[in-house]
């Protein structure tokens, strides 16, 4: 709305300028019609085509335009310094150029080369270096850098207790197509499925709703993340285009995005190095889902999607029982929780 508003005072104002331009005494006589027909034209032409280019311009391209203007800056420069030059040649050679034709081949000139320098810097912006000064057309964000939030960093939850305790002070961006993804989830048809996406979506709302940390959902597309099709690989060119940093707990994801140098947070690795939760000797109640691999063994999930395999168990799936942990095992694909079977509880009501 506000934008909208900027549009049509800047409008307003252009119209103003030209009415006072042609309403003048000089322009305004009869001998002086073409200068009037020129401010007009001429004014509303540019507006037009100013308007034209800040519709046109499509989101998050600030580093396409910035590289537009550095490439016309650079051609009207290089420009001006052959004006003289092509004056010179005309002059020693004899070639004979009228004044008209010097100007025309001076104006075809510098459209050509603000042509070229604004190609060439469109085509390599993102490694374009000269020597004096190192240029490099990349999004400089003010600040902290932003931590762009998957969806398995947020149904595991960990995240929002570690901005709670302002381990991370970076706001916290969560771009429109992973909630798209985390509300798929939630209305899985398979139940264990959609209790972790509820899980994820339950942990995003208390996120927002919590003054200490600051949560963002990202609604804009812009035409590079559109390009791509599969959410991991737009969350790696969104992540990269807002020079930000990745946080997740997929293991193949954090590979991937390293792989394009994009910064990584995994929260596994984090969990890895603070040591886990989980210590031998502890009890925890945990239901058992599917029969493990070894004999007698059996299959639990925590709340989190932590597998939990318990000794003993096996003849006890659908049933919640009580169990003793004996070790865990925290890598940077996950953790698992080894328990044995302690008793059961009945089963829930």
């Amino acid at each position: 709305m506000l934008l909208h508003i900027f549009r049509a005072i800047f409008i307003v104002v252009i119209l103003a300028v030209i009415f006072v331009n042609i309403s003048s005494p000089a322009v305004s006589a009869e001998a002086d019609r073409t200068d009037f027909y020129k401010i007009l034209w001429g004014g509303l032409g540019l507006a037009l085509f100013a308007i034209f280019i800040d519709v046109c311009t499509p989101k998050k391209s600030l580093a396409a335009l910035a590289g537009v203007f550095f490439g016309l800056l650079v051609g009207i420069f290089v420009s001006w310094a052959l004006v003289p030059v092509l004056d010179l040649v005309n002059d020693i050679y004899k070639m004979g150029l009228s004044e008209i034709a010097v100007e025309a081949i001076k104006w075809m000139m510098g459209i050509c080369i603000c042509y070229l320098t604004i190609s060439v810097v469109m085509r390599t912006k993102d490694d374009v270096r000269f020597v004096v000064p190192y240029v490099e057309f990349a999004k400089q964000t003010k600040g902290f850098r932003p931590l762009v939030l998957d969806t398995s960093a947020i149904i595991d939850g960990r995240i929002s207790d570690l901005c709670q305790s302002r381990l991370f002070d970076a706001p916290l961006i969560v771009p429109r197509f992973v909630l798209e993804e985390l509300q798929l989830i939630s209305d899985s048809a398979d139940k264990l499925k959609r209790n972790r996406g509820r899980r994820g979506l339950d942990i995003l709302n208390d996120m927002r709703t919590n003054p200490i940390i600051d949560v963002d959902i990202d609604e804009t597309s812009s035409p590079e993340v559109s390009a791509v099709k599969g959410v991991d690989q737009k969350l790696v060119v969104f992540t990269k285009e807002n020079n930000g940093r990745l946080v997740t707990t997929d293991y193949n994801l954090s590979k991937v995005a390293q792989v394009h140098r994009v910064d990584v947070i995994n929260v596994n690795d984090l969990a890895n190095s603070l040591k886990t939760i989980a210590l031998p000797g502890e009890n925890m109640k945990i239901k058992i889902i599917k029969p493990g691999e070894e004999a007698e063994q059996g299959i639990g999930y925590l709340d989190d999607g932590t597998m939990v395999v318990v000794e003993g168990a096996r003849n006890k799936i659908g049933r919640d029982i009580v169990v003793s942990i004996t070790s865990s095992l925290q890598t940077s694909a996950g953790k698992m929780i080894f328990g044995k079977f302690e008793g059961f509880s009945q089963k829930n009501q």
